[in-house]
């Protein structure tokens, strides 16, 4: 897919092995401390970060939180690629301030992953519904209301069976 408009094309990931490794930093959210704190050595993200270093990429943690933002951005301005794993919906917040800093960074050429552009066009959960036919799909349904909720998911539960809500984004 070719770069949004304003935005720089991402750097190429096969350069050649003379010159410096490649930097990727791998995005999760945290606190202060722990970003203070934050290792690749253990943890979920330490075998991702294993598996980059075998194929001589450097790793990097970034520990994100809405409220040392700037300190964040600056830090990924630095890397050639970001790896995220945030919730978009953490602890009651949103990923407003999360996906514009990362817009920023693209915009400088730096690869993000997934780009918060990307999610929205994919509609998240709305990707579910629209692949149900699909091999990986199941039946699905898609409100796109509170009031749609109220009226067509009565229906749906007298069918029986288990039923799994999410909401449009999120882990949760």
């Amino acid at each position: 897919m070719p770069p949004s408009p304003g935005r720089k094309k991402p750097k190429v990931i096969n350069e050649p092995s003379s010159q410096r490794l490649l930097r990727v930093a791998l995005l999760w959210h945290g606190d202060r401390e722990a970003r203070q704190s934050a290792s690749l050595a253990e943890g979920r993200f330490s075998d991702v970060a294993k598996a980059l270093r075998a194929v001589g990429i450097e790793t990097e943690p970034a520990v994100y939180h809405d409220d040392f933002v700037d300190e964040v951005e600056k830090q990924l301005s630095s890397v050639d690629g970001v790896l995220v794993w945030v919730n978009p919906i953490e602890q009651g917040r949103d990923r407003a301030v999360l996906d514009a800093m990362l817009r920023r960074v693209a915009a400088q050429g730096i690869l993000i992953s997934a780009d918060p552009d990307t999610i929205q066009k994919m509609g998240t959960k709305d990707v579910l519904f629209r692949t149900q036919a699909m091999s990986w799909g199941c039946e699905t349904y898609l409100y796109g209301s509170l009031q749609e909720l109220r009226d067509r998911l009565p229906l749906h539960l007298k069918g029986g069976g288990a039923r799994v809500l999410k909401q449009y984004r999120g882990n949760s």
